[in-house]
């Protein structure tokens, strides 16, 4: 017989001894069942997780950035939106009515219950094939945090074991603290404490019956029962159900029960999501470079900023408003800071007029390089000032003057309003913002110094002065919004810079303090600057980078407005109700960008910093009018807004700045009865020499038929040209000039 045909003979002989008498082989059978239990269960527990991991593995919290007075902004995390409280900040009835509804025997069960949820599971896995329910707290613990949510009986086992492991290892309230803080309430809500705030608007310590209720009945199907979801009703009949079970384990009284379910509820908007949003991206890069990644999105970092959330969204609602009224002068977009230019908080950011628009709505705007136009001036006449060739009444020609030729044709700057003013002494010229006598001035004081000044006053956009002409202090250099509000604060703050600050205060998930600017930006308030009359160079100390005398002259041209009404008229957008606000409009030439900045002086001082343009750098309307339509109008309500409720002070006047009267035409001490005015100077730097320009007059060269002078572009033919007496004077680059002559 073949060995294969003797092997099914004998394979056929033991099935019929095994029929007959199967007692025989019953050792072997169970032998055999023992091994494949053993396997299956060495299978089962392969690679399974330590309950010790609740606790010992860092649970990733949710970073929270908040404005200065506690509101919040927004929630950063990776997937799970979670703030882990103790128990203790867990109201009772939250306590319970969660017991309640998932677990009434959690106090006294062993992790599981074997009749009342063990064994309906299994029924429920042979009748409806499925293995969900009779799920205990301490189960439903373990499958969200140590186990994947594969639906096998596998995992099914894996679930109960480590339900047992961890009903021995842990509390009864420790495994309830665990639960509520992890347990997912819908959405990106995971922990009772997010789920308060998002549904709520308030801390979990703060909820109510009605409230615990309604949060305790979410877990089991949270899309389903949402209150935001498509049918809210469901909510409602969720926590009826929850509150019916809480009376029914005798946690609450039928007289609690009726008062929940009749107490209306108010829910928080379920789109509330980020606010203040540039700034928000603001600060998380700030703290991603300092504290790294994973510990802004896991780390449950509590931020608290400088923000004002109230003021920002009024400053959001005046831009977006305006910005949509200027649509026909072509004005796409616009942005603000607001800041604490005695501390360089920021209290308000907006960084463009619709974060969520398409078109570049994202863009921080304030972050962004664009061209200041005039509103670079003050800078410029500061250093005048300090170096003392130039005070307030030092005069300037407003008339066609060019320099010369630097690698190309000579430049020949004109006006805003492309007219010539004639002689202009610093106060008109800066408070007019006429450009020739800017030009003239930083012809004076030399690039590189300019660019030295403007960076030591927080400009980081001004690099090799070679890549700069005299256009610069007409905007000819790219500068950001937040540079140009440092700048200003050291005119704001009599002298010091204060670096922009956006964080108070950063503390870590359990408390910790890692950093805290309160008391840095306070004692900053205290500081003191050294007087200075200009009678000995200025030696910048600390973070004093100009003497208050010179910053004390800006600021008060600035907040002139007969300095200023010859381009802007007598009380324009520019006076915010006759306050002492200083203030500098920038526009530039092709009109891309307008900017209006400003601030006032003194203790709790305030600045605001306003743009208008098109993100694809295209030109707005050549109608377009600097100081009346564009920033300006958004500047006067922002500012207006910001200063309600506060006490508005003049700059203080410092020891080395007297107060004499000088010509009106000259500069120069009164003489030959000049017309005279009061002008403010440093010291040593104001006038001795008498008038010697009014009614002086002097024979110049004119032409025959207009009896104007001759301008640096013009070639008359000697013919045309004649001698006549008339007033002349010069200024520092510019010889002899014809007061009386027509322009």
């Amino acid at each position: 017989m073949a060995r294969g045909e003797k092997w099914k003979e004998e394979l056929q002989q033991h099935w019929r001894v095994f029929m007959a008498r199967p007692v025989v082989y019953l050792p072997a059978i169970i032998i055999v069942a023992l091994i494949l239990c053993l396997l299956s269960l060495v299978w089962i527990l392969k690679d399974l997780p330590s309950p010790a991991d609740l606790t010992n593995r860092p649970l990733a919290q949710t970073t929270k950035i908040l404005d200065r007075n506690g509101k919040l902004l927004y929630d950063v995390f990776v997937s799970e939106n979670r703030t882990v409280v103790p128990l203790s900040d867990i109201p009772k009835s939250m306590q319970q009515a969660t017991i309640a509804v998932e677990d009434k025997n959690f106090y006294t069960n062993v992790g599981f219950d074997f009749f009342g949820g063990f064994l309906r599971a299994v029924k429920d896995m042979i009748v409806y094939h499925q293995l969900e329910g009779g799920s205990t707290i301490t189960q439903q613990l373990i499958k969200n945090s140590l186990l994947t949510p594969e639906q096998t009986i596998s995992r099914k086992i894996r679930e109960l074991i480590l339900a047992f492991w961890t009903d021995r290892i842990y509390s009864k309230d420790q495994i309830l603290a665990m639960y509520l803080n992890r347990i997912p309430y819908g959405g990106t809500a995971y922990g009772v404490e997010e789920a308060a705030q998002i549904y709520f608007n308030k801390h979990a310590k703060d909820l109510d019956l009605a409230q615990a209720a309604l949060l305790a009945g979410l877990p089991q199907a949270p899309t389903y029962y949402s209150p935001f979801g498509t049918d809210p009703s469901r909510a409602v009949d969720r926590q009826h159900e929850v509150l019916q079970r809480m009376a029914d384990d005798g946690f609450i009284t039928q007289s609690q029960l009726q008062a929940a379910e009749s107490e209306t509820l108010t829910f928080a908007s379920p789109s509330a999501g980020i606010k203040a949003p540039h700034f928000v991206a603001y600060i998380q890069e700030q703290l991603v470079n300092k504290y790294g990644e994973a510990t802004v999105e896991q780390g449950g970092l509590k931020v608290t900023t400088t923000l004002d959330l109230d003021l920002q969204e009024a400053v959001q609602a005046t831009l977006s408003a305006a910005v949509a009224k200027q649509a026909a002068l072509k004005v796409g977009n616009g942005a603000a800071l607001v800041t604490n230019p005695s501390t360089g908080e920021i209290l308000a950011m907006v960084g463009s007029k619709d974060y969520f628009a398409t078109d570049g709505g994202k863009v921080n705007v304030t972050l962004a390089n664009r061209s200041p136009g005039s509103s670079i001036k003050p800078l410029n006449y500061a250093l005048g000032f300090l170096k003392g060739t130039t005070t307030p009444a030092t005069p300037w020609i407003d008339g066609p003057f060019c320099f010369p030729p630097s690698g190309g044709k000579p430049y020949c700057p004109t006006d805003y309003d492309n007219k010539w003013h004639g002689v202009a002494q610093t106060r008109f010229a800066l408070g007019n913002s006429f450009n020739v006598p800017a030009v003239k001035e930083l012809a004076v004081n030399t690039v590189s110094d300019f660019i030295a000044t403007a960076s030591a006053m927080g400009i980081t956009t001004f690099t090799d002065p070679s890549r700069y002409g005299y256009s610069l202090t007409l905007g000819g250099g790219e500068v950001k919004m937040v540079d140009m509000a440092t700048a200003y604060s050291v005119f704001a703050n009599a002298g010091r810079k204060a670096d922009l600050v956006s964080i108070l205060k950063v503390e870590d998930a359990n408390g910790k303090v890692l950093e805290d600017n309160t008391a840095k930006l306070a004692a900053l308030t205290k500081e003191q600057n050294i007087p200075w009359d200009g009678s000995r160079p200025w030696i910048p100390h600390g973070n004093w980078i100009l003497p208050s005398e010179v910053t004390y002259l800006i600021s008060h041209i600035l907040l002139d407005d007969s300095a200023r009404s010859e381009t802007f008229g007598a009380g324009s957008i520019l006076n915010v109700h006759g306050l002492p606000v200083s203030v500098k409009t920038g526009t530039t030439e092709d009109k891309r960008d307008n900017w209006t900045i400003g601030y006032t002086s003194g203790q709790n001082n305030r600045l605001v910093a306003v743009w208008v343009g098109n993100n694809d750098n295209s030109p707005m309307s050549p109608y377009l009018e600097s100081g009346n339509t564009g920033a300006a109008p958004i500047w006067h309500d922002i500012m207006d807004y910001t200063l309600r409720a506060l006490t508005v002070q003049w700059p203080a006047m410092p020891s080395g700045v007297v107060f004499t009267q000088v010509c009106s035409l000259s500069g120069l001490l009164p003489d030959h009865d000049c017309p005279q005015r009061g002008e403010y100077f440093i010291k040593a730097f104001a006038p001795t020499q008498k008038d010697d320009v009014w009614n002086q007059k002097k024979s110049i060269t004119v032409f025959k038929d207009t009896h104007k002078q001759p301008g640096p572009n013009d070639h008359p033919d000697p013919s045309q040209l004649t001698q006549e007496d008339h007033i002349v004077i010069s200024d520092l680059l510019q010889k002899d000039f014809c007061v009386d002559c027509p322009l």
